[in-house]
């Protein structure tokens, strides 16, 4: 597997034949291939009853316009899309320093554009809790936003223990 600048991944037909031994059962239409034409060819001349491959295309957005497109594109119920998870979070806050952070950490995610995020979080970790699959306490520079503990994607409480949303939102 390769990876492109947009972190897209795409295989060679001979990589994707060698996977196909290991899984005839395969789902083809989940691969981009680089070189199409000796596989469809050989699908073509035998009468096989398989999928053709379809071709890698290089996209030529830049990557900053291929992010936009991706972060306007959120696979989501609409109750999420709809939700304003400013009021929701802030609703969540039962002391006025828990407030004050809340706001601060809210008007970065904001700067950044990065609602949308939060709204998916809320989904993601509705749809965790609600199959019963556990995830881990926290990693990295995550734990040091408070917004993401009361929305339950860490255990950290970073008030508690003096973190700075800093080294999270730099």
């Amino acid at each position: 597997m390769k990876f492109d600048k947009y972190g897209q991944t795409y295989t060679t037909s001979k990589e994707l034949c060698n996977l196909l031994y290991q899984n005839p059962k395969l789902d083809l239409s989940l691969f981009q291939v680089e070189d199409t034409l000796e596989y469809n060819r050989s699908v073509a001349d035998l009468h096989a009853d398989q999928d053709l491959l379809e071709k890698y295309q290089e996209l030529t957005d830049s990557i900053d316009e291929f992010d936009r497109i991706l972060q306007s594109s959120w696979s989501m119920p609409q109750e999420y899309k709809d939700m304003d998870i400013a009021k929701y979070v802030l609703d969540l806050c039962r002391t006025d320093q828990e407030l004050q952070r809340v706001g601060e950490e809210l008007l970065l995610y904001q700067e950044r554009n990065l609602f949308d995020l939060l709204r998916y979080l809320k989904y993601m970790i509705d749809t965790l809790r609600k199959n019963n699959i556990v995830w881990g306490v926290g990693r990295g520079s995550s734990v040091a936003s408070y917004v993401l503990f009361l929305l339950g994607v860490h255990k950290i409480d970073s008030l508690y223990y003096n973190l700075s949303v800093d080294e999270f939102l730099k």
